[in-house]
């Protein structure tokens, strides 16, 4: 992806992300029910590249099946590309995990930028001290062969009822996680940026015992426009 706009998407939260995709009709766009591990203060930032599990059947999902070197599941993690988010579509369902902390290490290894499930991983302590941000709905120690079949890689899937198409951008902050469409990426990164610098202003103002009404949103433009200009300058913002 756009480097400029990975570094701006850095440094914005996923909820001024959400208002700048709901002012053009997106809402369902955050990722439902999914946490960070061990968070470390920077955003989570690169495109999707997505796994599917399905319901499993007992006679194709037995411990035999982690020896076929074209299981799903293996594949995925060493197909990721570099920089991207490895975003998996477990159904939601924590029972079993979606994956352990050695191939969240091969993945962090090989470069993925993330991982996030809407279902939950194993060794989430261990997964919790890598160099890598995952993102989970719970810990979940049975193994993923328990209740979910790996079965397709790298095409549209739902995770936590948000819509993830591959290269869509995925962000994730302390809070969350986000799905951005890859060709409004760039004006989100940027509209963010910008939203971003107001909304620090309006904080400094607020603790300065400023009133809301007429500053958030800034409707009163007379009062509180010239006052922004000046602490953007002051601030090299």
């Amino acid at each position: 992806m756009n480097e400029e706009t990975r570094e701006k998407l850095k440094g914005v939260s996923v909820a001024t992300l959400a208002t700048a995709l709901f002012k053009r009709g997106l809402r369902n766009q955050v990722i439902q029910g999914v946490h960070p591990l061990g968070w470390t203060g920077e955003n989570m930032v690169g495109p999707a590249f997505t796994l599917r599990y399905i319901p499993a059947r007992e006679d194709r999902n037995t411990l035999a099946e982690f020896r076929n070197p074209g299981h799903p599941q293996r594949v995925a993690i060493e197909t990721c590309p570099p920089g991207s988010v490895m975003v998996m579509d477990s159904r939601k369902n924590p029972v079993s995990a979606s994956a352990g902390d050695i191939l969240i290490t091969r993945l962090m290894k090989r470069g993925g930028a993330g991982v996030v499930t809407d279902g939950g991983f194993r060794d989430a302590a261990t997964i919790a001290e890598l160099d890598i941000p995952a993102y989970h709905a719970r810990p979940s120690s049975p193994t993923n062969l328990t209740t979910n079949e790996a079965i397709a890689i790298n095409e549209p899937i739902g995770c936590g009822d948000a819509p993830v198409f591959p290269g869509d951008i995925i962000v994730g902050d302390a809070d969350c996680v986000i799905v951005i469409p890859a060709e409004i990426a760039e004006e989100i990164a940027e509209e963010a940026v910008e939203m971003t610098a107001y909304e620090d202003f309006v904080v400094e103002q607020v603790k300065a015992g400023e009133p809301i009404i007429g500053l958030y949103p800034r409707v009163n433009e007379e009062k509180y426009l010239p006052l922004f200009e000046e602490w953007r300058k002051a601030n090299n913002r």
